[in-house]
Parts: C-alpha cells; sequence; structure tokens
C-alpha cells in the first residue's frame, strides 16, 4: 500500500499485521452493510483493536475506503501481473475469453469489492487511483497479447488494447450491478474478439 494512504505506515510486523486485520474487518463490513458501515468506531470493534490504534493509521472513512479500494485494484493488477508472464511461455486457444472470465471471477469473489464500486463510497482518490489503474490493466493486456503473437508491440496496437480493457471493464461492472447481468459476458467476449484480430499480427 502507498504511503499515501496512510496517515502513519506501519513499519514493524506487528504494525503491520494489524493494519492487515483492520482491513479484513473494514472488507467484511463493506461486503455485508455496505459503506455506511465503515465508521472509524465500527471497523475498529470489528477489527478488535481500539479506535486510537486504528486513527493512526486511517484517520477516516475515505482513508479506509481509498485503503481498500488500492487493496482491491492491487489484486486485479497482480492477476493481470501473472497472466503477462504465463502468457509468454504458453500458447492459449482464447486469450480473450480467459482473460474475461478469469476478471469476471475476481469481480464474483469480492463482495466488498462490488459494494464499494457500486455504491456511493468512492473518494477522489479512489477515482484517481482507478484512472490510473485502468492505464496499467490496458497495458498489461497489450503484454499478454503481444506474447501471445496475437498483436504488434506499437502504439496502434496499444491504444487498441486500452479500448478494448475500457469496454470489457464497463460491461464486467454492469454484470455485477444490481441485480447482474451474466448474459453480457459472451457477447463481449465475441465483440473484442472481432475487435482485436483485425488489426495487423506480427
Amino acid at each position: 500500500m502507498t504511503e499515501s494512504r496512510l496517515r502513519r505506515v506501519p513499519r514493524q510486523a506487528r504494525s503491520r499485521e494489524k493494519l492487515a486485520k483492520v482491513l479484513a474487518a473494514a472488507d467484511r463490513l463493506l461486503a455485508e452493510e455496505g459503506v455506511e458501515a465503515l465508521t472509524t468506531t465500527r471497523v475498529a470493534a470489528e477489527a478488535g483493536v481500539s479506535v486510537g490504534a486504528l486513527y493512526q493509521y486511517l484517520p477516516d472513512r475515505d482513508a479506509i475506503t481509498e485503503a481498500l479500494a488500492e487493496l482491491y485494484l492491487g489484486r486485479l493488477e497482480t492477476l493481470m501481473d501473472s497472466f503477462a508472464e504465463q502468457a509468454a511461455g504458453e500458447t492459449w486457444a482464447d486469450p480473450v475469453g480467459l482473460l474475461v472470465d478469469a476478471f469476471a471471477g475476481l469481480y464474483r469473489a469480492e463482495p466488498g469489492f462490488r459494494a464499494l464500486w457500486f455504491g456511493r463510497g468512492l473518494a477522489d482518490g479512489s477515482r484517481e487511483a482507478d484512472r490510473a489503474h485502468k492505464r496499467v490493466m490496458a497495458t498489461g493486456v497489450h503484454r499478454v497479447l503481444v506474447a501471445q503473437r496475437l498483436l504488434r508491440d506499437d502504439y496502434a496496437a496499444a491504444v487498441a488494447c486500452r479500448t478494448a480493457f475500457l469496454a470489457a471493464d464497463a460491461v464486467i461492472q454492469e454484470v455485477f450491478r444490481g441485480d447482474g447481468a451474466p448474459e453480457l459476458l459472451e457477447p463481449v467476449k465475441t465483440m473484442l474478439r472481432a475487435y482485436l484480430g483485425q488489426l495487423p499480427r506480427p
């Protein structure tokens, strides 16, 4: 977690463990009760720490939601990095379908992430972090498709991958918003395969 998200950066292992415990408690509350439950008092009680101990690192709700947002986005970026590394040594029959299913699966497995992103709890800092995150993810898509020898390693392909990622991200969010729309996943795969498939190959 970047230092900008925290009032104080934990240096000792015990302090880092305490902060991880606090964020896990906040994640549970967010998933079960929504962002309104993320008061410092509730989060501290759920984590079994004093309000004063929590306040050293996360002084208010915005700090808590920004820290959670960074964790959620970090998980997505770590997953993308793992795919980019694997793609360099393997050949996949359907990279587009694999990526869409994997990231839809992460949305499905993270109720706290959905509660934060689809509610009204995003602070300005989280929105800026999300914009940077989208650029990282689009670069990851490009890395995967270059490694799979499906796209060139050039600017035009990078722009196409950014466009494809933004489209897929919007559809996947719609799939998990409210009552959900899982029927949209297969059409977005078809759309992305067609769009990316018409680009020049190496």
